[in-house]
């Protein structure tokens, strides 16, 4: 020992080198017990490497292949005084004053605890994702063999988060979890699967899914999807398409000059411990004459254009958009349609899941709002020609415009509102 020590006196870059090497065996150790088999997530997988590697936040990863992490994000408390029928929807208005519109992807960085929302708007999301689920759901809700375990996983974090975050109406069991509000009973353990994945996930809250699936050409592609109460999309059309060309096909505007070399690659660099939210606004126009329309009695009395906006055409129709829909002269038939989006990635499987929750409100009812039908007028007015085209504005601009004009001059004669007063508003309330 003394010899040792008399060695590293006459030779202090040695004590340094030892030193170094013995630090990096123990950095190696720690993350080789953090890290799992490197997990091919490519579309069409050909022979998954097994060595052990650093997690995917420490080293490049290939196209296609993800590295499991052990990641658990903190258990969420309880919803502030959540109740099925008292809780209203949160008022989210993503929209700002001109004059100009800016096309961006919109992120902001989101809490793991916010992750899914609940309302007393759920009951009735439930009842419409229960009968389409029914009556279609081969098309509304599926999973590509190479995505069953990002669905899979997926839908284990939801049964665990749910009773968390809702304490009231979930309750985590042996195999699963149980609805107490709705009687329902989900046994996620038995395999296989009592049902597709998707469509229990879709039995469990208001948002609807999509899983993306990073290809060996490192690109995103849509391989999972509970997609219920779309709207304007279907997806079955969209099904395998990469996000670029989900995007294109939707002729998102300026999605190549402005949003997709940023979109690409955020997919690629979202961790777990990430969550970002968005939020966007369309107009929706509800139908006036229900009398012709071939749809089951069921929707007769509770389908508002949630699910589906009929005034573009019926839901089977091969072509349908705001070309093919009618212009509108009454202000009760517009809908105010918002969305939030969240996405973060699954640890294990490496997917990155996509949620949508939809808003959607009379116009009439969102413009007795102070500031709101002023602040939407004048984002409407702000719209390019191509994202005007894009959101249909032809359809309803003027007859929009009109009436939120006028409720603008309402709230100023009765000093509801005052000019500027509106700048302590917080987007995207």
């Amino acid at each position: 020992m003394s010899s040792t020590a008399a060695m590293f006196e006459e030779d202090p870059i040695l004590l340094c080198l030892v030193i170094a090497i013995l630090l990096a065996t123990i950095l190696v150790r720690t993350y080789s017990s953090r890290s799992g088999p490197v997990r091919d997530v490519s579309p069409n997988p050909s022979s998954p490497p097994t060595q052990l590697a650093l997690p995917a936040s420490l080293s490049k990863r290939s196209p296609g292949q993800w590295i499991p992490m052990d990641f658990k994000a903190p258990d969420p408390p309880p919803y502030p005084d959540w109740d099925v029928k008292t809780t209203k929807p949160l008022p989210y208005r993503p929209f700002k004053y001109g004059p100009t519109y800016f096309v961006t992807m919109g992120l902001r960085k989101g809490n793991l605890d916010d992750w899914i929302e609940l309302d007393n708007e759920y009951l009735k999301f439930h009842a419409i994702k229960k009968e389409r689920i029914e009556s279609r759901g081969d098309s509304l809700c599926k999973t590509a063999p190479e995505a069953l375990d990002a669905a899979i996983e997926l839908l284990e974090l939801l049964c665990d988060y749910l009773p968390k975050r809702y304490p009231s109406m979930f309750t985590k069991t042996g195999v699963g979890v149980d609805n107490i509000i709705t009687n329902e009973s989900f046994n996620i353990t038995q395999r296989p699967l009592l049902e597709e994945p998707m469509r229990t996930i879709g039995r469990l809250i208001q948002d609807d899914i999509a899983i993306m699936v990073e290809g060996s050409d490192g690109l995103s592609y849509l391989k999972s999807g509970s997609i219920i109460l779309p709207g304007f999309w279907k997806l079955e059309e969209k099904f395998n398409m990469n996000l670029s060309d989900i995007h294109t096909s939707g002729d998102v505007p300026q999605f190549r000059e402005k949003l997709e070399r940023g979109m690409v690659n955020f997919f690629k660099r979202v961790m777990p411990d990430d969550m970002v939210i968005r939020h966007n606004v369309s107009l929706n126009l509800s139908i006036r004459d229900f009398k012709n329309l071939q749809f089951p009695q069921y929707f007769m009395q509770v389908d508002d254009g949630l699910a589906w906006s009929h005034s573009i055409g019926p839901e089977d129709s091969p072509h349908v958009g705001w070309f093919t829909a009618e212009k509108d002269k009454v202000v009760e038939n517009h809908w105010f349609r918002s969305e939030r989006q969240t996405l973060r990635r699954l640890p294990r499987s490496g997917g990155v899941v996509f949620t949508i929750r939809t808003y959607f409100h009379p116009v009439t009812e969102v413009a007795k709002e102070p500031y709101v039908p002023g602040r939407l007028a004048s984002a409407i007015r702000s719209w390019g020609d191509d994202v005007a085209k894009y959101k249909g504005s032809e359809k309803y601009k003027s007859i929009l415009l009109n009436f939120l004009d006028q409720e603008n001059e309402k709230q100023i004669d009765l000093g509801l509102i005052s000019e500027g007063g509106e700048s302590h508003l917080k987007y995207p309330y």
